[in-house]
């Protein structure tokens, strides 16, 4: 059983392998929607995840036809994310784990995203764009770990997306309001473009665009603009590093893996250099319940194990911190 509590999202699912295939047997969440125009207010998110914890973890067990007892070992987002969100999950994971003595599984919410995606798709040896509110970073596998080969230097790609729609009255996460209104656009507007080696920035771009609309451009116009430009720009990097690692796979996970133009982007660069893009289902590309259990089952059959005692949260947890005991 995995739970989920990083940021917006509860989220509990339970994962097995008993039937050979590894198989989602419910993945269950309750998001939290702050008033429009505004942001994620972390007391605010964790006293949702509170409320919410009990009739969600109940609804998973029952979607998965299994009770509490079944359960393997339960998993939890360790980290990163936000503290207050963070601990509800880990408090109700101890809980469970204490009290049936179920082994408790701590997960990197990001190689979590990563582990999933490839499941879901069948990638085995990837160069990985993860993109989403918490995540901007090109990585691939090597020596047991996931190594860095590019990462924003100041916003994720989903916080610049998220923060530029409450700009324009709406409420976070804008991702599906985003690709629908820079859809009905193809006027490009001037707007930065910032990479620097293999890094990004989008802050500046984030700036150019709230300037745009205050001096009331299109709001289609501006979507439209700040996607192409914005994309652009994760665009070039992924494909300097997949010239430098010749990787054959690309694949992209994380809450922004959902936006359809940004997948055709990959898509014609992986064309270019022999490569096939794997692209996470939709209905997984965000925090779910789902990507902790299977990430947790993953470390269980490793050996993955840590003392209810030792389970603090790590609000900033790299992934290129944490060792991988099931990869090769």
């Amino acid at each position: 059983m995995g739970v989920e509590s990083t940021a917006h999202t509860f989220g509990v699912s339970v994962v097995s392998t008993r039937s050979g295939a590894p198989t989602i047997l419910s993945d269950v969440r309750d998001i939290y929607r702050p008033e429009k125009g505004e942001g994620i207010h972390p007391r605010e998110a964790s006293r949702h995840h509170t409320q919410v914890a009990a009739p969600v973890l109940s609804k998973a067990l029952k979607d998965a036809g299994v009770k509490i007892s079944d359960v393997d070992a339960v998993a939890f987002s360790q980290g990163p994310g936000l503290g207050p969100c963070l601990r509800v999950g880990a408090v109700v994971a101890r809980s469970v784990s204490a009290y049936y003595g179920k082994p408790l599984i701590p997960v990197n919410h990001a190689i979590a995203h990563i582990e999933l995606a490839a499941m879901l798709t069948d990638a085995s040896d990837p160069l990985v764009l993860l993109v989403s509110g918490g995540h901007t970073v090109i990585t691939a596998f090597a020596a047991r770990r996931w190594r860095v080969f590019g990462e924003t230097l100041d916003l994720t790609v989903g916080q610049m997306i998220d923060q530029f729609g409450r700009a324009a009255g709406y409420a976070s996460p804008f991702g599906r309001e985003f690709e629908a209104l820079s859809n009905k656009s193809n006027v490009l507007l001037d707007l930065p473009y910032t990479v620097k080696g293999n890094d990004v920035s989008f802050s500046g771009l984030l700036t150019a665009s709230k300037r745009l609309l205050a001096e009331r451009r299109g709001l289609e116009d501006v979507c439209f603009s700040l996607r192409e430009t914005g994309f652009a720009m994760l665009a070039e990097v992924v494909e300097r590093a997949l010239a430098f690692t010749e990787k054959k796979e690309v694949l992209i996970a994380g809450g922004v893996a959902a936006n359809l133009r940004l997948r055709e982007m990959l898509t014609q660069i992986c064309g270019v250099h022999g490569a096939k893009l794997f692209a996470v289902p939709r209905e997984y590309s965000g925090d779910c319940g789902a990507q902790i259990a299977w990430n947790g089952l993953q470390g269980l059959e490793a050996g993955v194990r840590i003392d209810v005692e030792k389970s603090s949260v790590k609000q900033s947890w790299r992934l290129d911190q944490v060792d991988i005991a099931w990869r090769r």
